[in-house]
């Protein structure tokens, strides 16, 4: 049976590559994004097979309405992909007040079931702290929902790309720190410049994602957690190795916090 797929950020990068991953395979699409207008044109020879909507993740009201339209147009959502979101980049002393507030709206507040996640809720990393908080918010938030939906057949499946020549790193999309300070002045720059020799240059195929998730979502038992990319795959292994380590160096001491009753 074909499926309906409701997936946000569908204007550009892994959004649009999954609505096209779902069109291929004759499915309906609920394609959402800031420009409709610009949705629909990507999407014209697709007919009445794609619905696109206006949708601001951070507006509750507009969620409200795109869901309720998605139903009076398909009437149901069998698939659900949390894509939209951006990254606010750069040291955390250089943020601004209001920095954290809007990161986590967009990232973390508007996801509230594939949710897109990525190689930073799995490790933090210089100059990513409010960007990776709010994929570790995802990760947490994730895990607790999956074990709440479970008992209606519903699946959730954590997709953690590692870096993908997507438009994520464009000044259009990435954001920084705009308080700088002196003595952060050297890593600063090489953070910036970092990301910008990466940008566009990375490894990761959207298109081979947005396949991949397309046939995840077609499994009986989907994966809880997905890690895209031979670098995301490295950075798991990593960190489940991290962890063992600091578990065995800690083992001794875990019991002696047990209070005797």
């Amino acid at each position: 049976m074909n499926k309906t797929w409701f997936v946000t950020g569908s204007t550009r990068g892994i959004g649009a590559e999954i609505v096209k991953a779902a069109l291929r395979q004759g499915d309906r699409v609920v394609a959402t994004g800031r420009d409709p207008a610009a949705i629909r044109d990507a999407f014209a020879d697709a007919g009445d097979r794609v619905l696109a909507l206006a949708l601001d993740v951070t507006d509750a009201a507009q969620i409200t309405a795109a869901v309720e339209a998605a139903i009076q147009r398909f009437g149901r959502i069998d698939v659900l992909v949390n894509n939209a979101g951006y990254g606010h980049l750069g040291l955390f002393e250089e943020t601004a007040a209001g920095d954290a507030e809007r990161q986590f709206a967009t990232n973390v507040f508007g996801l509230f079931i594939f949710n897109l996640s990525s190689v930073a809720g799995l490790r933090g990393g210089l100059g990513g702290s409010l960007y990776c908080a709010s994929k570790f918010a995802v990760e947490g938030f994730s895990e607790s929902l999956a074990q709440e939906v479970a008992p209606f057949g519903i699946h959730v499946t954590v997709v953690e790309p590692g870096f993908f020549r997507t438009d994520f790193l464009d000044e259009t999309s990435v954001r920084f720190g705009s308080n700088a300070i002196a003595d952060y002045a050297e890593v600063s720059a090489q953070i910036r410049n970092g990301y910008s020799e990466r940008n566009h240059q990375q490894a990761g195929d959207p298109a081979k994602l947005a396949d991949v998730i397309v046939d995840l979502a077609g499994r009986e038992k989907p994966p809880f957690r997905y890690a895209a990319g031979t670098d995301a795959a490295a950075i798991f292994a990593a960190k489940i190795e991290r962890l063992q380590g600091e578990y065995e160096a800690t083992r001794p001491l875990s019991p002696t916090t047990d209070g005797s009753f």
